[in-house]
């Protein structure tokens, strides 16, 4: 099958979860000896690369704002894969599925598969227009897709009653965490194994951060927290998240980190905290797992189906219910390793890539019966 994706960043992923999902279902795919064609932001990768793992990758320009980026490089793909011959346009999440019309206009014969990873709409960055437009663009891929992937249980159960469609649960995925001493991270700031707390996230208002930092500065604890990520619009929430770290030394800010310093950032943490108010399915959290950290998240649907029984939840935006459960399990290391162990296993056996590539092939294919 020739298969084209749209609607991502770019690849390879520099963060982002529907960049590091394409990164790996593309690279998948080719794997499985599938024709792959990604369409990257030059803003986003700049390089232009012409090949990544095998995956073909064609670069075009787009409008860098924070309102026009997504819909403008989604349709100058979709413009541009009007002359090809095509068996599956695969397109990524709800801003770009404002498109998906488009796409079945130009491209009628083409099966046009959407995956729904988030409800971008709830996310505080976007303003009252964009949150409508948002929503305008879950209905239309809802509408138009041959077929539907929902990313978690909860999103599918929400298609169903928003939409009356029966949609596809294909959770997100990670690979085999690659565990690395830390070097990079030690020189840098002074990290070492299980001195630290770690979060990992785009630096915006619904990821947590805050109620983290809040709950952090109420502990007696000598282990830093290392915050990973950077703004994605969001600086005037960057900036209020630095003045609320200000008067505590112990609370590092990495910025965007990938590669061996974040794989480091992850192989050496004491522990991962996931403070999200809303999310799709986090990779991050599926990568802490990965790398057999015990996990301390917010108690929202998507977390909790992730974790199962295996880790430990606290009420969403609670600061007190977070610091508690952050003391118990820094005093608590029997119950730290469990949860690492539970986790691990949990994530090698539903959210591996091999068997989640498999599983949209056999969508791609019941597209084309």
């Amino acid at each position: 099958m020739k298969i084209v994706i749209i609607g991502q960043k770019g690849i390879p992923a520099k963060g982002g979860g529907v960049e590091k999902h394409v990164e790996n279902l593309a690279v998948n795919l080719v794997k499985a000896g599938e024709n792959v064609l990604v369409y990257n932001r030059i803003n986003y990768r700049p390089e232009k690369l012409k090949d990544y793992k095998g995956v073909q990758i064609i670069n075009l320009p787009t409008i860098g704002s924070k309102h026009l980026d997504a819909i403008v490089h989604t349709f100058l793909s979709i413009i541009h894969l009007s002359t090809q011959k095509i068996d599956i346009i695969h397109l990524h999440s709800i801003g770009p599925a404002l498109l998906a019309g488009l796409v079945k206009l130009i491209k009628p014969k083409t099966k046009l598969v959407f995956t729904f990873h988030c409800q971008d709409y709830y996310h505080q960055k976007w303003n009252k227009v964009a949150r409508t437009m948002l929503k305008f663009g879950e209905k239309m891929g809802h509408k138009y897709a041959d077929e539907v992937i929902a990313v978690s249980k909860s999103l599918r159960s929400y298609s169903y009653r928003r939409y009356n469609r029966d949609v596809t649960y294909i959770p997100n995925a990670v690979e085999k965490a690659n565990i690395i001493p830390a070097n990079i991270i030690k020189e840098k700031w002074g990290l070492e194994k299980n001195n630290y707390i770690v979060s990992v996230s785009r630096l915006v208002r619904h990821k947590g951060i805050h109620y983290l930092i809040e709950a952090y500065k109420k502990l007696n604890t000598d282990k830093n927290l290392v915050i990973v990520g950077s703004s994605s619009h969001t600086d005037d929430y960057v900036k209020y998240l630095h003045n609320l770290a200000k008067d505590n030394k112990n609370i590092i800010f990495t910025g965007l980190q990938s590669g061996d310093v974040l794989n480091e950032l992850f192989s050496n943490a004491y522990v991962f905290i996931q403070p999200s108010e809303e999310e799709g399915l986090s990779i991050s959290l599926l990568e802490a797992l990965s790398f057999k950290l015990p996990i301390i998240a917010s108690n929202i649907p998507a977390n909790a189906e992730v974790l199962g029984d295996t880790n430990i939840l606290f009420e969403n935006k609670n600061v007190d219910s977070l610091k508690n459960k952050m003391k118990e399990l820094i005093n608590d290391s029997d119950l730290a390793l469990r949860s690492s162990e539970k986790g691990k296993e949990r994530v090698e056996k539903y959210f591996n890539w091999p068997k989640v590539s498999h599983d949209i092939i056999d969508v791609y294919k019941k597209t084309l019966l």
